[in-house]
């Protein structure tokens, strides 16, 4: 009934995403961590070494919007990727949508009425 392999490749896809998310948040929250104790260092000393610390601090933050960016174009290509899979898999199997979308309207609204 179900195509079992694009299921395993949407699962395998998804979960390798889901990691380089996670990766990709740790990494840019430690450069703006960073960033912004340099930043307060530098704030509280004069002088050139105030000056580089606070360089060094925005060549940070510049890196930290880089990799955001970086990573938002790919979740974007990500999101398109799954949206196509998603697409192609309703024209393949048009009935079975429908019978699944039926089925979780169901359940949702009995699972909805007997909460009033």
């Amino acid at each position: 009934m179900f195509d079992t392999t694009r299921t395993m490749k949407s699962q395998a896809h998804a979960q390798s995403f889901d990691s380089h998310l996670s990766d990709a948040q740790s990494d840019t929250k430690a450069l703006v961590r960073d960033a912004q104790a340099m930043l307060t260092a530098a704030a509280s000393l004069t002088g050139v070494k105030a000056d580089e610390l606070r360089e060094r601090g925005m060549e940070m933050l510049d890196r930290a919007l880089g990799r955001a960016g970086q990573y938002q174009g790919q979740a974007m290509a990500k999101g398109r990727e799954l949206a196509h899979e998603a697409d192609v898999y309703v024209q393949d199997n048009p009935w079975r949508t429908v019978a699944v979308a039926a089925g979780v309207g169901v359940l949702l609204g009995v699972l909805l009425s007997r909460k009033q």
